[in-house]
């Protein structure tokens, strides 16, 4: 029988450029897929880190060519844009692959907003690292003129990093369920989805962040009543001692072992770290949940328990 599957997308799978991108989802439509002949239902959510940076360069630099007729744009409107074009390119490359298997199944991008909490301490200690790496001079300059906060990325150079505050709700979860019970392939919560507050009138306004994919995606599988959340990333399986002679890759995790390695501090903050503590969120959300952390490649063999880092009881 089929199960309910939630996947998480990784930048790995979707490049990090428009050129990129477009072969990227080629392959990504192929797990995608993969996994829907199967007969499974599934819901993928994406992340933005590199797109929604761009997005917000390209559109900050027409305003400074033109003040006077172009504005600033709010970091909730360029994840709305990354959204729309993420999903456009990811819809056409899994329709694709279902016409050339002979696959009949409707595929929707659904445009995503995620209620947070403004009293949440993430607004006070930006953390998600988005856009392109930039030198020192750079940031020093974008910090003095727009307030920016960078930090450096996995030894990689520096990024604009932002507030990352855990998700409340999802605005438009009735429509997605109903999307998945029609049969289609749903892709939703792109980057995290676009950040939005309840004011004290009821209205929704968008505020300045960025949510974390892989926490979104535990909540609407959540949401959902997922049987799977798979959280897709560079690796094939998680490793304690990561880098060291006592490296070791992990076939599972039960929810204990996955807390004792976390507070021994095995996984990197905006790397490895939330992926394992989303999948523990969603194994300890219900019972018979369970999470697969592997690569984008080996997603049909993670389900079936052939590879990947499954966190369970």
């Amino acid at each position: 029988m089929g199960k309910r599957i939630v996947i998480a997308l990784g930048g790995n799978a979707l490049g990090n450029n428009y050129q990129e991108q477009r072969v990227a989802v080629r392959n990504t439509a192929k797990a995608i897929v993969d996994l829907a002949a199967e007969g499974h239902e599934v819901i993928v959510a994406h992340g933005n880190g590199p797109q929604v940076g761009m997005i917000q360069k390209a559109m900050t630099a027409l305003h400074k060519q033109e003040p006077d007729k172009y504005t600033l744009c709010p970091l909730s409107i360029c994840c709305a844009m990354s959204q729309g074009y993420i999903g456009h390119d990811l819809q056409i490359a899994i329709r694709d692959e279902l016409a050339q298997r002979g696959l009949v199944k409707e595929v929707s991008t659904l445009l995503t907003h995620v209620v947070v909490d403004q009293a949440d301490q993430a607004f006070q200690n930006p953390t998600k690292p988005i856009g392109t790496y930039v030198s020192r001079e750079e940031a020093d300059r974008l910090t003095a003129e727009r307030g920016f906060t960078y930090a450096e990325d996995a030894g990689r150079g520096l990024r604009r990093v932002v507030p990352s505050p855990q998700p409340v709700s999802i605005v438009e979860l009735p429509a997605i369920r109903d999307l998945v019970q029609a049969g289609q392939i749903v892709i939703a919560c792109g980057g995290g989805g676009i950040p939005v507050v309840r004011t004290e009138e009821g209205n929704l306004e968008g505020v300045e962040a960025i949510i974390d994919k892989d926490f979104a995606s535990c909540r609407l599988a959540q949401e959902l009543e997922a049987d799977f959340l798979v959280i897709l990333t560079a690796v094939e399986k998680v490793a304690i001692h990561f880098g060291t002679p006592q490296e070791k890759w992990l076939d599972s995790m039960t929810p204990d072992e996955a807390r004792t390695y976390i507070a021994e501090g095995h996984f990197a903050p905006g790397s490895m770290l939330p992926k394992v503590e989303a999948a523990l969120q969603f194994a300890e959300s219900g019972q018979g949940r369970s999470a697969l952390i592997t690569l984008l490649e080996k997603a049909k063999d993670g389900i079936q328990g052939k590879t990947g880092t499954r966190i369970g009881s």
